[in-house]
């Protein structure tokens, strides 16, 4: 937690450092307030402390209104999807797919775990081991390492 920096302020900034236009504080909190909405991410936390007292869940639910307020060209989700329910995951993962389409940011995603795929699409999947990159391919890959386990990439 930051003592004496609330949610809101601290993406506040964020929006203003990133965008230098003229946007009133009342037009941009009705603009956060639905995207709030859009990741069902209650608005009174915005009122609380920067990462004071958030579940996971919302932890991450946070992560991803600071990437829309913030507009990058690339973001690397490092196992965004870990610690999530299904409900979250989902949520989240349909999130991050619409935002990167309609924003045109580049996604580097990173998980141990298939089901986030579901959401979103991979144009490419690597794998690595102690580090290095063992296999490449397309989404054809993550059928394969389903069906055959991580052992594919030892052949």
């Amino acid at each position: 937690a930051v003592p004496g920096l609330t949610t809101f302020s601290f993406l506040w900034q964020i929006y203003k450092n990133r965008n230098k236009n003229k946007t009133k504080v009342v037009e941009f909190r009705n603009w956060l307030l639905k995207q709030s909405e859009v990741l069902s991410l209650n608005p009174e936390l915005l009122k609380r402390g920067l990462n004071d007292g958030f579940s996971g869940g919302e932890k991450k639910k946070l992560e991803i209104l600071q990437m829309i307020v913030s507009s990058p060209k690339y973001i690397i989700l490092d196992e965004i999807d870990s610690g999530l329910d299904v409900d979250a995951l989902k949520k989240i993962a349909q999130t991050v797919a619409k935002i990167a389409k309609e924003m045109n940011i580049g996604v580097l995603l990173i998980t141990h775990y298939s089901r986030i795929l579901d959401y979103v699409k991979a144009d490419r999947v690597h794998i690595m081991r102690e580090g290095k990159m063992v296999e490449s391919g397309g989404a054809d890959l993550v059928i394969k390492i389903e069906k055959e386990g991580y052992e594919v990439s030892k052949k």
